[in-house]
């Protein structure tokens, strides 16, 4: 049974766009499931859908003149009469796609979905072959409502945070707190979410952290010591919601700062890791502050080290905000941060319980910075008007 993503709408506008649609995003948090789903939407018979995993289907764009692809094309009821509509998944898999599907694009009316799991290879071979000619859609791991509905789990959502604070209610609350805690040590990675035995849903969350190693890591990356960027990846874990020192992290494991941020590239550019920039009214200053470190889910999380219910909960508040939002921190001088800015004009602070102590200390904060709205998003509940619980975020 097909369960609709938030991102869903917004595909199925962009079929109807002439610009080539590209699905990107981490191994296993639903790419192909869209894809498919897109393709049986068209009511057009010009259509197929390719897994570039398979080498036969790779040997259909694999010609030095790419006129030829039709000839390739035609065996799947393809024709260049009228209208084609191709879907392609795991483009990653024929780094020459490119140019092939730019040659098409100019020439015929084809309307490309395409599907990558790094935006590592997207973002270093796309922007030159198909510029102003691609729309990227990012695909992450299920954000709490997603979860719910993966659940079979209804649950009215509003848009603002001034509707979320008008609407919340305890009963409601009370109602939704399990599958919050469940969210927070298992994630959001949909066939996690799906799984019920929660010693499975552990092996699973290890398999999917094993295939972005094996494959995305070493398929990708050019490092000589693949073991060093593991270890890294395991000093990393602690430092969720932190921001983290590059001099450390090199010095802690004997590298060079600069190989250090080339592993991190690497790591954001596949979306195991999220890198948070210090606001600032300056563009440069926040490029040249330290970064705030996230990581894809807080389920990998749990299962790559030991850290916080703290850290864990305010991991689980970034995903829900990831999809939607510019984000930011804020500190000053190591002090006095502010965890998220909204689109440059709300701060949220993650607790695990409200307190008017710290809601007051959050409105000070904020005020020298000009942000409109000030709110505290907690694990529990509570009827103050700056209380947001993260059940109805």
């Amino acid at each position: 049974m097909f369960i609709p993503r938030n991102i869903l709408p917004k595909l199925e506008q962009e079929l109807d766009k002439k610009e080539v649609t590209v699905i990107t995003g981490m191994r296993r948090v639903g790419k192909t499931t869209l894809l498919v789903r897109l393709f049986d939407s068209i009511v057009s018979k010009n259509k197929a859908i390719f897994d570039l995993e398979n080498p036969l289907h790779r040997h259909v764009f694999e010609e030095e003149n790419y006129d030829n692809i039709w000839n390739n094309l035609a065996q799947y009821g393809i024709t260049n009469k009228e209208k084609a509509y191709l879907f392609i998944d795991e483009i990653q898999n024929l780094p020459t796609i490119s140019t092939a599907i730019k040659y098409l694009y100019d020439h015929f009316d084809i309307k490309f979905v395409l599907t990558g799991s790094s935006s590592y290879y997207l973002k270093n071979l796309f922007p030159e072959s198909l510029s102003g000619r691609k729309v990227v859609l990012e695909l992450y791991p299920l954000t709490f409502s997603e979860f719910l509905r993966f659940k079979g789990v209804e649950k009215k959502y509003f848009s603002t945070f001034e509707e979320k604070i008008k609407g919340k209610n305890k009963i409601n609350f009370e109602q939704y707190k399990k599958y919050y805690n469940e969210y927070i040590e298992f994630g959001g990675f949909p066939a996690i979410v799906l799984e019920e035995n929660r010693e499975r849903k552990k092996i699973l969350l290890e398999e999917i952290f094993t295939s972005y190693f094996e494959k995305d890591a070493k398929n990708l990356a050019d490092f000589k010591d693949m073991a060093k960027l593991r270890d890294l990846i395991l000093l990393l874990v602690p430092r969720i919601g932190q921001r983290i020192e590059i001099a450390k992290l090199a010095s802690s494991l004997s590298l060079s700062r600069e190989t250090v941020y080339n592993y991190l590239y690497f790591l954001e550019q596949t979306y195991f890791i999220s890198l948070l920039s210090k606001f600032s009214k300056s563009i440069d200053r926040q490029s040249s502050g330290g970064k705030k470190l996230f990581l894809c889910d807080s389920g990998i999380a749990n299962i790559l080290g030991k850290i916080s219910l703290g850290q864990l909960f305010e991991q689980s508040v970034f995903q829900n905000l990831r999809p939607y939002f510019t984000l930011h921190y804020y500190n000053k001088e190591g002090k006095s941060e502010i965890d998220f800015i909204v689109d440059e004009k709300t701060a949220l602070e993650a607790k695990l319980t409200f307190s008017l102590g710290d809601m007051e200390y959050l409105k000070r904060k904020s005020q020298p910075l000009n942000l409109k709205e000030a709110y505290i998003v907690s694990l529990d509940f509570n009827n103050n008007i700056n209380s947001i619980s993260a059940t109805d975020l």
